[in-house]
Parts: structure tokens; C-alpha cells; sequence
């Protein structure tokens, strides 16, 4: 095993109401669908109470546009450095790397197919201002629809994954520690763990953050499913060699108290029963895999790809489910009149009116992929667009809806007059203490937005 030295000064954390900084690093292979973005949140991810010095993204062996990708970010935000490696590997190895060149106090790792929630890096990082605490780790949440096997399966790992966690730290997915350790085994097939086992070594406490929420994808396939959790437990079982420590979920008799415990979503219907029993079937199968690949020593450090895992804007839709911010936006159509006529107010409110109704049922078509969202005509030419999503999401969806308004031709009145239009829009976005704010039930939130909207939208205008 390679032998891994502490730092020997560690770098001091700010006292007071100073923010800490930290190096986020973002470990990268072929993630062209997801990189930009991931990139962009963690930049977004910001505050009084956190400073994002530098992100630092290790593109290992891509064949793909991430370089391409990084490089044109690179170039507009002077915190984001790209590393290149031009050969795979092993991710163990692109963290040293990281390492290496990250100067802050905090440094943290993130998945480049994980989508952080807002504020998620905050509440990552503030528990290691506590001088005893050496690294905390987030909760990861799926974007899979529970309502299928697969998606079953994935919600209920990451569920009990959760409920171990809160008991016995078991990190993953995203994870920030004091910047005193040089490197981790570059044999290790599971980088946090590595981490976690050096962190407790050197004496500080590993902590979960439930606080802390990114948005994963699982596996779609019972291939990729197997494929990832055999590599998972082979590498548990290489750490608790290797590095004498032991995650959490390897011990069955816990995992078994906390699927009894947790039979709400296990087994309240004979189908999920039923999906329940085959998730344990595929785990223990996966293990038996995986304690083969042990014994026999075959490596796992250089990951083959899980492909279904990828691609996480597909997930938006699941994203948005299990969000609990609401936004309001409030769309006015403005006529042009190419002819130069003077319209009275109340024709003008007539034709905006008449090309509104015209394009509803356009834009109810073209925005059927986003998932749960309610539009409806809420005055002359006033387009209200309610929908779960933060502030960024729903400012894209504003972009979409003026460059559908914008080139989609209408004809009004008797004569089948064409009319050119453009669209001014107003955002309200608040967040609700329940665990998911729902549409349907929350009328008197967004009549009370749609006013605010409004009143905003007519001073813009």
C-alpha cells in the first residue's frame, strides 16, 4: 500500500464570522453531458459564510468535449483550472493530483455527475469551523423514479444510506476535509473512504451533514447496478485490510434493522415487497461479486464506465419532485405593430389577449418534457408559470418560453393578422419548511407570488 504523510502545518481555519475558503475539486471522465453545469453550481455556491476559491477539474483520459468544455469556462472565470491527465488512471490517482495544487483550508470533492442544491457546499463546510471535526460528508438524494424496479432499488440504498449515516458516518458522493493529508492509495476503488479512514487516523471526527443535499443518478440497468455495487464492495473490503477501517454498511445486522425499521417505503405495497426482496437479491449478488474480485485481487481502482448513470439533466424532472422551493413567473406579451397604427389600450389588451390563447396550448406541447409545472392566462396578453425549481431553473425556463413566444408566428382578428411579439417576464422564488411544496396545494402562496409578480413586472415595464 502506498504510504500517505500528512501535511505537516495544517492551514488554519478563520475564526469568528470570517468565511472559510476551500479548492473544490471535480474529478472528470468523458462528463460532457453534466460538467458545465456542475461547474457552474459549485461557482454559484458562494456566501457570506463560504468563499469558493478556486474549482479545480481533473479531466482524466477524456475522449469526449470535456476538455473543450472546461477550457472555454477557464477562460471567463479565473477561479475554475483545468488538469489534465492524459491517460486513465484511477480516480485515487486524479485526487492526489488535486491535492497537490489545492491551497485552501477546506478542500472538497464532488462528483462531476452530481448537481449540488442550493446552499449545499455552505452547509458542507461549516461544521469543520469546530477545531475536533476533520471531514463531513452530504446526503446524497437519486433522481430516479421510485416508480420503477431500478429506481426502487436506488431510493432504497441511498435511503438506508442515509439512516446508517445519521447513526455511524459513512461519506460519500460529496465530501469537504481539512487540507492535512498528501494523497490517498492510489489503488483505492473508494476514494472517500480512503479518506475517511486517513481523517479518523489522524485523530479528528467525520461527520454527516444531512443538511447537505446533491442530486445523484443511479443505475437504470441491473448491469450497471451490479457493476457499481460489486466495485463499491470490493474496495470496502481493500480498506478494511489495507487501512483497518470499516464503513458502516458493512455490518448486515444494522442494514437489516434499519429496512425493518424503514418498511414505509420497503414493503407498504405487495409491489414494493416485492421490488424490496429483489434489491437484496442484486445486493447480496453484487457482494458475492465483488468478495471474488478480492480474493482473486482483481483491481477496480480504474472504473469502467456505469453509462446509465450519466446524462443527469435527464433527471430534472425528478429533481423538481423533490425540491421544496416554488417558483412564481409571470410572463406580459407585448404586441409589435409593424404598420405604425396607434391600437387603443383596450384593443391592445384584446389582441394580446387573443395571440396569449393562441400560444398556450404551444407552449403546454413544447414544455411537456419539464415535468410539473402549471401555466395558465392569468390577464390580457399575462402568462403565470408555476413550478418547483430554484431560482436558476427557473430563469432557464423563462429563456426557453421568450425564444418560443419570439418565434412562433400568431395570427389575430378577422383578417388573420400577423403579429410580431416579445415577451417582458417577472420571477418570484420562496422556499417552504415541508419537505415538498405541492402545486396543486398551495393556492394562496402563489396568489400572493402572482401579485408580487405582477407589481414587479409592471415597474420593470
Amino acid at each position: 500500500m502506498q504510504e500517505v504523510q500528512p501535511i505537516q502545518e495544517e492551514q488554519q481555519l478563520p475564526s469568528g464570522n470570517e468565511a472559510p475558503g476551500c479548492s473544490v475539486g471535480i474529478m472528470a471522465y468523458n462528463e460532457e453531458a453534466n460538467i458545465a453545469h456542475t461547474v457552474n453550481l459549485v461557482l454559484e455556491q458562494g456566501s457570506s459564510a463560504l468563499s469558493i476559491e478556486e474549482v479545480i477539474v481533473v479531466a482524466s483520459g477524456c475522449t469526449d468535449r470535456t476538455v473543450a468544455i472546461v477550457t472555454d469556462i477557464a477562460h471567463q472565470e479565473p477561479r475554475v483550472r483545468l488538469c489534465i491527465q492524459e491517460k486513465r488512471e484511477g480516480k485515487a490517482s486524479a485526487i492526489n493530483l488535486f491535492l497537490k495544487q489545492a491551497q485552501s483550508p477546506i478542500v472538497v470533492l464532488i462528483g462531476a455527475d452530481v448537481i449540488p442544491a442550493e446552499s449545499a457546499l455552505e452547509s458542507l463546510c461549516l461544521p469543520l469551523k469546530d477545531p475536533k471535526v476533520g471531514m463531513v460528508g452530504g446526503r446524497p438524494v437519486p433522481v430516479n423514479d421510485p416508480n420503477t424496479f431500478m429506481g426502487h432499488a436506488v431510493h432504497l440504498l441511498w435511503r438506508l444510506h442515509d439512516r446508517l449515516a445519521r447513526v455511524n458516518a459513512k461519506l460519500g458522493e460529496v465530501i469537504a476535509f481539512r487540507n492535512v493529508i498528501s494523497g490517498i492509495p492510489t489503488g483505492s476503488a473508494v476514494d472517500e473512504m480512503s479518506i475517511q479512514a486517513l481523517i479518523s487516523q489522524l485523530g479528528y471526527q467525520t461527520i454527516y451533514e444531512p443538511e447537505c443535499i446533491v442530486y445523484n443518478k443511479g443505475p437504470l440497468t441491473v448491469r450497471d447496478f451490479l457493476k457499481q455495487r460489486r466495485r463499491i464492495y470490493a474496495g470496502h473490503l481493500q480498506v478494511r485490510k489495507q487501512q483497518k477501517y470499516e464503513a458502516s454498511t458493512m455490518n448486515s445486522g444494522l442494514i437489516l434493522q434499519q429496512l425493518l425499521s424503514h418498511r414505509d417505503f420497503t414493503m407498504r405495497t405487495p409491489q414494493q415487497a416485492i421490488w424490496t426482496l429483489g434489491t437484496i437479491i442484486l445486493e447480496a449478488l453484487a457482494r458475492f461479486q465483488g468478495y471474488y474480485d478480492y480474493l482473486r485481487k482483481r483491481e477496480h481502482h480504474i472504473w469502467q464506465m456505469v453509462e446509465s448513470t450519466k446524462d443527469l439533466e435527464l433527471g430534472t424532472q425528478a429533481r423538481r419532485r423533490l425540491s421544496n422551493t416554488l417558483s412564481v413567473i409571470i410572463f406580459r406579451l407585448i404586441l409589435e405593430d409593424p404598420e405604425g397604427d396607434l391600437l387603443t389600450h383596450e384593443s391592445e389588451d384584446r389582441d394580446a389577449g387573443e395571440a396569449m390563447r393562441k400560444l398556450l396550448p404551444i407552449l403546454r406541447t413544447q414544455l411537456r418534457k419539464e415535468g410539473n409545472l402549471s401555466l395558465s392566462i392569468s390577464g390580457p396578453g399575462i402568462l403565470t408559470v408555476v413550478l418547483r425549481a430554484e431560482q436558476h431553473e427557473a430563469e432557464l425556463l423563462s429563456q426557453q418560453i421568450q425564444k418560443i413566444v419570439q418565434s412562433t408566428p400568431v395570427r389575430i382578428g378577422m383578417r388573420g393578422r400577423e403579429v410580431k411579439m416579445t415577451v417582458a417576464h417577472s420571477s418570484l422564488t420562496f422556499k417552504s419548511e415541508k419537505k415538498a411544496l405541492s402545486i396543486t396545494n398551495s393556492q394562496a402562496q402563489v396568489q400572493d407570488a402572482v401579485i408580487s409578480s405582477s407589481l414587479s413586472s409592471e415597474t420593470a415595464l
